[in-house]
C-alpha cells in the first residue's frame, strides 16, 4: 500500500544490513575500489527493491488503486502522475535508507541497534495497516475495493463481523494476487538473509552455524510477533485513550516490554547470534554456539 510502503522498503533495508552484520562489521563488505557503493549486501538490496519489491507495488497501484491507497483514490484517474513515480522511487530509496543508517549502526558495534531499525520500518508499516489515521486502518486493508469499504463496515464493528468481513477478504483478486506475490517475494528475502547470517558465521570462526529453521522463526517472530504485536497494542491504547495520551503511553511500554535489554526484542535477536557489542547477549551466543 502506497501509505505503508515507505515504512516497510525501509525496514526490508535494514534487515539486509543486519543479516550481513558479520561481513559489514569487519570491513568484509567492500569490493574493488567502489568504495561503500561497491558491497554486494548493498547491491543484493538495492535488486530486491527495485527489482520485486517496487514492481509489486507499482503492479497494485495499477490493478487495485483503491485498495493500494487504502480506499483513498476512486481509480487511475484520481492519482497524479508526480505521485506514482515517487512511489515507485521510494519503494528503492527507502531501502537504501534503511540498509545505510544499520550499516553505520553496525559498523560502529551497536548491531542490536540496526536490529531495532527494521523493528521500527515494520512496526510503522503495521501501525498504518492496523489503525491507519483514523482508526480504521484495518479495516481498509480488509476491503477488496471502495464499494465495500463504504458499505460493508458497520460504525462501530464486533469480532464477529470483523472475521467475515476478513473472510470475505481472503479470497478477493487483490489477496489472490498478494499470495501469489508473496510465493515470490518472501522466500528470496529470507533465504538471502539466512545465506547472509550463515555465511559471516562460518567466515567469524563460529563453532556453530545457527540452523536455517531457527532463522527463519526469529524473522518471523519478530515481524509478526514482536512488531505487529507492538502496532496492534499502539492501535488499541490510541482507541481508549486518544493521540495525545495514547501514543506517549505505547512508545513507554514499548521502550520498558520491547526494546531495552532484556525485552522480547533482543530474545529474537538473540536467536540470531549476530555479533552484538562486547558481553552483549548476541555475541555470548555466537561464541558458545548455542
Amino acid at each position: 500500500m502506497v501509505q505503508v510502503d515507505v515504512f516497510w522498503s525501509y525496514g526490508i533495508g535494514a534487515s539486509f544490513a543486519t543479516a550481513a552484520a558479520h561481513q559489514l562489521g569487519t570491513g568484509n563488505s567492500r569490493a574493488g575500489h567502489g568504495g561503500r557503493w561497491s558491497s554486494p549486501y548493498l547491491m543484493g538490496a538495492v535488486l530486491y527493491c527495485a527489482v520485486l519489491f517496487a514492481p509489486s507495488g507499482a503492479w497494485l497501484l495499477w490493478g487495485f488503486p483503491d485498495w493500494e491507497t487504502m480506499q483513498v483514490a476512486s481509480g487511475h484517474s484520481a492519482l497524479p502522475a508526480w505521485l506514482v513515480a515517487l512511489f515507485a522511487a521510494t519503494n528503492v530509496t527507502q531501502g537504501v535508507l534503511g540498509f545505510r543508517v544499520a550499516e553505520r549502526l553496525i559498523a560502529s558495534g551497536r548491531v542490536y541497534a540496526a536490529f531495532l531499525q527494521a523493528g521500527v520500518g515494520y512496526t510503522g508499516m503495521f501501525f498504518i495497516l492496523v489503525h491507519g489515521w483514523d482508526g480504521r486502518g484495518y479495516q481498509r486493508f480488509f476491503s477488496a475495493d471502495r464499494e465495500t469499504f463504504a458499505a460493508a463496515w458497520p460504525e462501530q464493528p464486533g469480532a464477529g463481523k470483523t472475521l467475515s468481513r476478513a473472510g470475505d477478504w481472503l479470497t478477493s483478486p487483490v489477496a489472490l494476487t498478494l499470495y501469489a506475490m508473496g510465493v515470490v517475494l518472501v522466500p528470496v528475502m529470507l533465504a538471502l538473509m539466512a545465506f547472509w547470517i550463515r555465511s559471516g558465521q562460518r567466515e567469524g570462526g563460529a563453532e556453530s552455524v545457527t540452523g536455517r529453521i531457527r532463522i527463519l522463526g526469529a524473522v518471523l517472530g519478530a515481524v509478526f510477533g514482536v512488531a505487529l504485536g507492538t502496532a496492534v497494542v499502539a492501535s488499541v491504547l490510541v482507541h481508549l485513550l486518544g493521540w495525545w495520551l495514547g501514543v506517549p503511553v505505547a512508545v513507554l511500554l514499548a521502550a520498558l516490554l520491547v526494546v531495552r535489554r532484556g525485552g522480547a526484542a533482543e530474545r529474537v535477536f538473540a536467536m540470531l547470534a549476530l555479533p552484538d557489542r562486547p558481553g552483549g547477549r548476541g555475541q555470548r551466543l555466537l561464541a558458545t554456539g548455542e
